[in-house]
């Protein structure tokens, strides 16, 4: 687990060889990833204007790809893991967003117009939707694999906001067993905490090429941007993969975490 995080819940990691190594190493296989069927069947939403990609691209259990070590700067930052899942391939393309299948017409203009904002591991479930603690991270890394322009759909967070979200969930998780956790609804709560973070904390758009790296606070609130008008990448996308591992800790510590 990261501590002494900076005050923004975020730290962008400049260019590296090893990290760049990495990112070319994983780029093709990234790839093939999304040409397959399959994967296009379950993973090809909004239109065909966003590869979720969940677990999609096979890196190894210490974050290595297709024999490459996960190495540089932000990897170091977060130390040796050996119980890494398959990174995420997320790949964004032109014309994003457009709606995803199920979604309201509230949904889309969230997606639109506040980057689909959202703290990963709280789930919307059921119907009408409300949202659980589903999974405790440790962080998030973004690594990205194309080198695209600043307006292809750019990572998005807004800073600072994971004292709010980390406290509002402190309010409503820490006086309870762990054991409960899973049961407690935690919509109105997350609701009032990301609203008061788009009052207060300010939104930044988060531009990365193949070789650097960002590192996330597992609280804060962050999304994905529209496709700009001009915006330019390769045929393949935006593509960037995301770590982000579940914590080892308690919850208790997970949840008090600096």
């Amino acid at each position: 687990m990261v501590t002494d995080w900076p005050d923004a819940g975020y730290i962008v990691f400049p260019w590296d060889a090893q990290t760049y190594a990495w990112s070319q190493a994983a780029a093709p296989i990234g790839r093939q990833v999304t040409q397959q069927p399959d994967m296009r069947a379950l993973w090809l939403q909004c239109d065909g204007t966003w590869f979720v990609g969940v677990d999609a691209l096979p890196s190894a259990p210490d974050g290595a790809m297709g024999g490459v070590p996960l190495a540089g700067p932000a990897a170091d930052r977060i130390g040796p893991r050996e119980d890494l899942h398959p990174a995420q391939l997320s790949v964004m393309y032109p014309g994003y967003p457009r709606p995803r299948a199920g979604d309201s017409d509230a949904a889309f203009r969230f997606r639109r117009d506040r980057d689909a904002a959202h703290m990963d591991g709280l789930w919307a479930e059921g119907t009408p939707k409300r949202r659980f603690l589903r999974e405790r991270h440790d962080w998030i890394l973004g690594l990205p694999l194309t080198d695209a322009s600043p307006g292809a759909s750019p990572l998005v967070v807004w800073a600072g906001s994971h004292h709010i979200l980390q406290q509002a969930l402190i309010d409503a998780l820490g006086n309870r067993p762990e054991t409960d956790w899973p049961q407690i609804d935690l919509t109105d709560t997350y609701v009032a905490a990301r609203r008061q973070v788009f009052e207060h904390c300010p939104r930044s758009e988060v531009f990365t090429r193949p070789g650097e790296a960002v590192l996330l606070n597992p609280f804060l609130l962050h999304g994905v941007a529209p496709w700009q008008d001009g915006a330019t990448a390769p045929k393949d996308g935006r593509m960037i993969a995301y770590l982000r591992p579940e914590t080892m800790e308690s919850g208790q510590v997970w949840l008090r975490q600096k």
